[in-house]
């Protein structure tokens, strides 16, 4: 997810536009249990500290607070856990991020609790499954129901639009591509993120 967030903010600057992202929460924890399909990571009680579950509800109360906020808390969010390798099942980090976006911290906190938070994410992940066949971040949905998983490493900025507009192109309207996968060995090896 932090390869292709890099991804995304190159292509906005690059083609000085937002591209058409809805963000929406998948569960990982979820699409990885070995529990068996009764097993419910949204339904687990907060105590067990899902992995996932804290920053997924961090980032839908943050929605509520506006766009601009949202994007400043995700991208501190995937920084702490992809960057500086803290543990997001940690209140004291996802606040640390919440205060650097400039999000109302009391507000954060209360909007976390609301049962329509943890509903939003059961719904989301369920949809992402059943609907659109997901099992993994990122998962592209397109307008014509079209979806495809992406694992890369995020490119230059000289690359970023030409790639995303390929991409796109290629997940969107090709559906008789099933897969695309380069043999590993060799890649990654040799391949590093573009800064």
């Amino acid at each position: 997810m932090y390869n292709a967030t890099v991804w995304l903010r190159r292509v906005e600057k690059g083609k000085g536009e937002r591209p058409n992202i809805e963000w929406r929460p998948f569960v990982l924890a979820q699409a990885n249990s070995k529990e068996g399909p009764d097993w419910k990571a949204w339904e687990r009680p907060a105590e067990e500290n899902v992995r996932g579950m804290l920053a997924l509800k961090a980032g839908i109360a943050a929605m509520r607070q506006g766009e601009a906020v949202y994007d400043a808390f995700h991208m501190a969010l995937l920084e702490a856990r992809h960057v500086d390798r803290k543990d997001l099942t940690d209140l004291d980090v996802i606040l640390d991020a919440a205060k650097s976006a400039g999000l109302d911290i009391s507000r954060l906190r209360e909007d976390m609790e609301d049962p329509s938070v943890v509903k939003t994410i059961a719904d989301s992940h369920t949809e992402a499954t059943e609907k659109y066949g997901a099992f993994g971040v990122p998962t592209f949905v397109f307008p014509n129901g079209g979806s495809a998983f992406l694992k890369m490493y995020y490119p230059s900025q000289e690359d970023a639009v030409e790639i995303y507009d390929s991409l796109t192109k290629l997940m969107s309207q090709w559906v008789n591509i099933g897969e695309i996968k380069r043999p590993q060995p060799p890649w990654p090896a040799g391949v590093k993120p573009a800064s």
